[in-house]
């Protein structure tokens, strides 16, 4: 797909499609044909010679490095405390087998554990290794407290086993060795920053170089090579001829050749899942080639259209459907292409790069028609700074001309926002992603599905808004999707809806039907058909893939716990006379974060609301327990949660049910002797309806 995409944009640079067809200028490394000469005197400054010196004074700075930074030090220690203790908990854990031990000793991260030492550390006795552990702390010290460069970190950590204690054994100082080396890292950078300033102040100092021509004066003989400096004195002379196709052609290869490589390693660095979607890379590499095509067609030899052409548009496309990352780079090289070959190139290449990023960076996650509008404006804004920028310096330009391109600039930011929603429309429904916009409508109270699930069911419509607001607060704590998470929570339940009455959170509460009455495998069934049922109703009212995903992996393949209890009972309770698939729902488990964290959320949520937690410790262990469960019954394998998203997604669900489960003031009963003489009366309680203790119930659905 790359390669072709190439071959098309590299005949889009060379293929004489435009409508005004452009004068390329002479390439520098043609051999001059004749003798040129000065036809009057000249003086210029020479660019080519200023930046030349320029060069000169910065290739004369040394790099500069930072001073020895002691917080480098201080945490490549608590790494290798932190990976110490691990290893202490791997040597303590009385259930694991010597192969698991093996296992969790060689996953750990930061350190590369052989097999030998993974069995010499596992042999060590509690004292010995309690000395190794305080060996290794004290010898990266030691180390950390030199200047470590990158050129010196070879011969930092080969000075490692100089510094451990000679009163270990042999074997034992290897270990602290092997443990200590991958944590000595630079402490003293290189400063990209502090370098670059340094040389730019050198390269300030020089001044302007002027090149000055007599009349008459050669500035270039038959048979030479044209030099840049040649080539600019005769661009200051206008003395510029055509150059050949053939150059043209291996011009354009080259560019589209490099852009080529950086893509393919950008591909291969960065694994997004655009470039896993055979659909979603097809249509990225039809639209930009659209784009390209276009540009090359319209935008030569022109001068007002370059600065309408609607390029942020493709930006605004990629961000609003794939990422921000990809409204960043597959828009800059679509830029320079559409820019290359003319007389402003550079100023264009700047234009569109920099709309494009400034139009991405405004939309933002794009869940209003209102940032298309803001995004267009600043699209606008950017373009005519840029047209200041360049035009203003510029004689040739007047104010007249410099105000109708920035007219244009805005003409261009008002066109790639109505290009955006017309394309973003489209392509969704190509591709099946769900675009903030389409959650937007999905979350509206009026939308045809939630008017439906509120009339029929209001009970699991009111629970999915608290699991909704669990789960988008957790996911938003974790960097997850958190509007997709909050739609896909609002529908997660809405099987539910063909078979109100059966379950709890819909039965009226002095009325609540058990169905203790009912065989636990029917009864099994027909809460488990809550998930065909949901994705049905979705498939129904056309809801996007995405928010299926919610309905389907909400409850993974988790078992009815309550029915399979039951059923566990009335077989005396042997296990073998169950047939547990009939009480399994169907899966798959979550795929993502988001759903994984919807499942949570759901569990917490129906726990909560049973237990009534009276603290933040009775919350913590009900979270807790629901998250050790999924984790024991491999709900959360395929998620890429880690430690540290759990551990922010506890935080978060406490902070939200706390707001839910806070103690209530009980309100003292008002008495009086003398009748009422209001209309209204007063109900009897000495606690408001709303407060109202509620009897814990199980959820049919757990």
């Amino acid at each position: 797909m790359l390669i072709l995409t190439s071959i098309l944009s590299y005949g889009a640079m060379v293929l004489p499609i435009a409508i005004r067809q452009p004068i390329a200028p002479l390439q520098i490394g043609d051999v001059a044909t004749q003798d040129i000469q000065a036809p009057y005197d000249l003086s210029y400054i020479s660019e080519v010679l200023t930046e030349q010196a320029r060069q000169d004074a910065r290739n004369r700075v040394a790099p500069v490095y930072l001073p020895t930074d002691p917080a480098i030090a201080r945490r490549q220690i608590e790494k290798l405390r932190v990976a110490l203790n691990f290893i202490t908990n791997i040597r303590f854990d009385t259930f694991a087998t010597p192969e698991q031990k093996f296992a969790d000793l060689s996953a750990i991260q930061e350190i590369q554990i052989s097999t030998d030492t993974a069995e010499a550390i596992l042999e060590l006795s509690d004292s010995r290794w309690q000395t190794i552990q305080q060996e290794a702390l004290s010898v990266l010290e030691q180390v950390m407290r030199r200047t470590i460069r990158e050129d010196q970190l070879e011969d930092a950590r080969r000075s490692i086993p100089t510094l451990i204690s000679f009163s270990l054994p042999e074997d034992q100082a290897a270990i602290v060795a092997e443990l200590v080396t991958p944590f000595v890292v630079p402490n003293s950078l290189y400063s990209p920053e502090l370098t670059e300033r340094a040389r730019d102040e050198e390269a300030r100092k020089v001044e302007p170089i002027v090149k000055t021509y007599l009349a008459g004066e050669t500035i270039i003989r038959r048979g030479q090579i044209i030099t840049p400096l040649a080539w600019e004195a005769l661009s200051a002379y206008n003395l510029i001829q055509p150059r050949s196709q053939q150059e043209n052609l291996l011009a354009a290869f080259s560019l589209i050749g490099l852009i080529t490589v950086f893509t393919g390693f950008y591909f291969n660095r960065r694994k997004m899942p655009l470039v896993e979607n055979l659909k979603g890379l097809l249509l990225l590499s039809i639209t930009f080639l659209i784009f390209l095509y276009g540009a090359k067609i319209i935008i030569p030899n022109r001068t007002v259209l370059p600065y309408i052409y609607p390029i942020p548009a493709f930006a605004l496309v990629l961000a609003s459907l794939f990422s921000l990352e990809a409204g960043l780079i597959f828009p800059m090289i679509l830029s320079i292409l559409a820019a290359y070959g003319l007389p402003n190139s550079l100023d264009l290449t700047l234009y569109y790069i920099l709309t494009s990023m400034i139009g991405v960076l405004a939309l933002g996650k794009g869940r209003r028609i209102a940032n298309y509008f803001w995004a267009g404006i600043a699209i606008g804004l950017t373009g005519t700074a840029i047209i200041l920028a360049y035009r203003l310096p510029d004689t040739i330009t007047d104010l007249l001309g410099i105000a109708t391109l920035s007219g244009a600039a805005f003409l261009n930011g008002l066109a790639s926002a109505s290009l955006t929603l017309l394309f973003q429309f489209l392509f969704a429904q190509l591709l099946g992603i769900t675009t903030a916009l389409q959650l937007m409508d999905l979350l509206r109270p009026d939308h045809p599905l939630l008017q439906h699930i509120l009339r029929t069911m209001p009970g699991s419509y009111q629970h999915s808004l608290q699991v909704s607001n669990l789960a988008e607060q957790a996911a938003e704590a974790i960097g997850a999707d958190a509007l997709l998470t909050r739609a896909g929570a609002i529908y997660h339940d809405i099987g539910k809806s063909l078979n109100p009455s059966f379950f709890i959170e819909n039965q009226i509460g002095n009325k609540i039907d058990s169905h203790d009455d009912l065989d636990p495998e029917e009864a099994a069934q027909i809460i488990i058909r809550h998930i065909t049922d949901g994705v049905a109703l979705a498939q129904k009212y056309r809801l996007p893939r995405r928010i299926q995903d919610f309905i389907l992996e909400h409850h993974g393949t988790l078992i009815t716990r309550y029915q399979y209890s039951q059923a566990l009972k009335a077989a005396g309770g042997d296990p073998s006379k169950v047939d547990i698939n009939k009480f399994r729902y169907p899966g798959p488990p979550p795929q993502s974060r988001e759903t994984a964290i919807l499942m949570l959320a759901d569990g917490v949520e129906a726990r909560a609301r049973a237990e009534l937690p009276k603290d933040d410790e009775e919350l913590r262990k009900i979270i807790r327990g629901v998250i050790e469960f999924c984790q024991k019954e491999g709900q959360l394998d395929n998620t890429n949660l880690t430690l540290r998203d759990l551990s922010l997604i506890t935080e978060s669900f406490i902070n939200t049910l706390r707001n839910t489960y806070h103690p209530r003031i009980k309100y003292p009963e008002i008495k009086t002797n003398q009748p009422s003489t209001h209309t209204e009366s007063t109900p009897p309680s000495t606690q408001s309806p709303i407060n109202q203790p509620t009897e814990p119930i199980k959820s049919h659905d757990d």
